[in-house]
């Protein structure tokens, strides 16, 4: 974490400086955020980072979520979360999910036994684990960030949207109207540039904008529950999936404290015209039915904490956002739907509020870029192409492992093949095998021979390095902030230490100067990494290295007073693993990987590519100087 740059200042360094509209109630905004939900929290949460931006963010409920709800989050919002600042938080009170345990009937059909027990997160796969906590928490985290941003952003509860419109403002285009639930029979209008509906399957904004939830229900009710129970079973504190002969499955999801566990119970089938309300399910019939499944083993449920029951059914979205979809410009998105707005899905495959978050993590640096001038509009027509791609992708992923989960299996071999669908799709539910497709934002993978380890179109697959200045060993992909800011990653070849006539210093070259890359797009009087952002791995030892002989692109002078940010070169980690070997970095050549500001890798290219880097900003960003 860096600070200072602009002088000393004591206090708690995550709390910006105050804008001078902080905690002002503002009736045109930049952003208008429908739903505090995690997709909304995290658009709030990103645009909180740029002071310039107005938002406001609204809830019909009358204050943040308490309990319940969603609880898995997978080691890809593990690695969002550090670069909104509080991964540490959540992995220290959450549940960490290490390995899974696999039950079926015994060998007579009768009681239950351990099929198997396998390790939940292949080695390697993220340096984050797979965590369980209460959404509220993680709403919690999102919350203070909000708060501690220039504008001290905080939700308005108690507003229930009733219209959306568009008028002909051409600066706040977009007229909203809410219900003020704590003060019956008044209203309140917002006007806004962007909206963004995070309200929910019952969206309002959805309906506003003319889409529609597509799918169909998969006509099984399950019930689920946080418990603290006393049991003979085993694997009580290990997630554990459990298959029985007669009297359906069980999940068993171990909480955080080390008492709490969540159970998903399978119930029976629905009829007919019958949903979820009809069964009038209770606590008790859940906990009876646990019982059920797990016989012979004892539970005992001493108290519930939460509970519900709900219909499976898997339905996504026809478009995320208003406008005509055709790619010709001819209406630009106004508003965005995100979240169950647009995709919904049984919680059993843990991906509803994972993928909720990634939707506005793509969202947000996009809005951002636009209303700060840096990137053309066109940019925000990216987000449904890419985002809908990946609710589908989920969809389809989900009603496979539904209906595994409740198979009826009459061999060894169906009772296996649960067990092999998890192992196979363990990356996806890790949420690092997400790949967007060649476009506008992502380029061809004609050069992923020198980074065979990160993925064109993948996010970047993090690695252990020593920062050059301070020896320190970090996580390269923690530098990566929620920040709005791309990247630029050079990966020195052989020999390469930075110093004149080498490759790192010829890139500097073409990329600094009046006439360089990094200066077209930098906003006059602005550091030179506020919107491009370069940083250099290399493979000499850090002691054998002169940080004075690097280029000066790479000791940059920042902010009012010129300090020098030492924080722009790596080498490999002591006493390893090497980042070149473990990522497949061509060590003759190097490489040069432009990274999305969402953290994803939009192409590799060999390190003399500058051309190819201009090209492709110049389809995206906006000259910001005659450079």
């Amino acid at each position: 974490m860096q600070f200072h740059l602009n002088g000393f200042t004591t206090g708690d360094p995550a709390i910006a400086p105050r804008h001078p509209q902080a905690g002002e109630t503002l009736d045109k905004v930049d952003v208008l955020i429908v739903g505090c939900g995690p997709a909304g929290l995290t658009l709030a949460a990103q645009l909180a980072a740029f002071p310039e931006i107005s938002v406001r963010i609204t809830e019909r409920k009358s204050g943040p979520l308490e309990v319940g709800q969603a609880d898995g989050i997978a080691c890809r919002s593990v690695e969002m979360f550090e670069a909104f600042g509080f991964a540490e938080k959540v992995m220290k009170e959450g549940y960490w999910v290490n390995e899974v345990a696999f039950w079926r009937p015994g060998v007579q059909g009768e009681g239950l036994q351990r099929a198997d027990r396998i390790q939940d997160v292949a080695d390697d796969l993220s340096e984050m684990p797979h965590v369980i906590l209460n959404q509220a928490r993680v709403h919690d985290f999102y919350l203070e960030k909000m708060q501690n941003g220039a504008r001290r952003l905080t939700p308005d509860y108690d507003r229930a949207l009733t219209t959306l419109t568009r008028a002909d403002d051409p600066d706040y285009p977009l007229v909203a109207i809410f219900d003020c639930l704590d003060a019956p029979g008044e209203t309140e209008t917002i006007r806004a540039r962007y909206v963004v509906g995070c309200d929910g399957a019952r969206s309002t904004v959805r309906k506003s904008i003319g889409h529609e939830l597509h799918g169909e229900s998969a006509r099984q009710l399950w019930g689920v529950m946080d418990v603290l129970p006393v049991t003979d079973f085993p694997d009580i504190r290990l997630k554990a999936a459990i298959q029985s002969a007669t009297e359906g499955s069980i999940l068993i999801i171990p909480r955080e404290g080390g008492y709490l566990v969540r159970l998903y119970i399978e119930l029976d089938a629905l009829h007919g015209d019958e949903r979820a309300a009809d069964r009038n399910v209770s606590a008790e019939m859940l906990i009876e039915k646990a019982q059920a499944i797990l016989s012979p083993y004892s539970l005992d449920v001493k108290e519930v904490a939460w509970w519900s029951a709900y219909e499976i059914g898997q339905r996504v979205c026809d478009g995320f956002d208003d406008s005509d979809g055709g790619g010709d410009g001819v209406t630009e998105p106004r508003i965005f739907i995100a979240g169950d707005a647009c995709h919904t899905h049984s919680p059993k495959a843990g991906q509803g509020m994972n993928v909720s978050m990634a939707d506005t993590f793509n969202l947000g640096w996009k809005l951002a870029a636009v209303l700060r001038g840096q990137a053309r509009p066109e940019l925000l027509r990216t987000y449904s192409a890419e985002r809908q791609a990946k609710a589908q992708e989920l969809i389809d992923f989900d009603r496979d492992m539904a209906r595994l989960f409740s198979a009826k299996p009459q061999t060894k071999e169906e009772e296996a093949q649960f067990q092999a669908y998890f192992q196979k799709h363990g990356r996806y539910t890790a949420g690092v095998e997400t790949q967007y497709a060649p476009g506008l934002l992502i380029g061809d993978a004609a050069h992923q021979a020198l980074a065979a380890g990160q993925v064109v179109g993948k996010r970047f697959h993090s690695a252990p390095v020593v920062r050059l200045a301070d020896a320190k060993p970090v996580q390269l992909g923690h530098a990566f902030k929620a920040d709005g800011r791309w990247r630029l990653l050079a990966f020195a070849p052989t020999g390469d230490t930075g110093e004149t006539g080498g490759a790192i210093a010829q890139l500097c070259d073409r990329l600094d100067g009046p006439e360089g890359l990094l200066h077209r797009f930098t906003p006059e009087g602005a550091d030179i990494d506020s919107v491009v952002d370069l940083r250099a791995v290399f493979q000499t030892p850090h002691r054998e290295m002169r940080i004075e002989a690097l280029p000066a692109l790479l000791r940059p002078k920042k902010g009012r007073y010129g300090l020098v940010d030492y924080e722009k070169a790596f080498c490999p980690a002591v006493p390893g693993p090497d980042i070149f070997d473990l990522r497949g970095i061509d060590r003759a050549q190097g490489a040069l990987l432009v990274l999305r500001p969402d953290q994803y890798v939009a192409q590799v290219l060999p390190l003399d590519a500058v051309d190819a880097v201009a090209d492709f900003f110049d389809r995206i960003l906006i000259p910001q100087s005659a450079g």
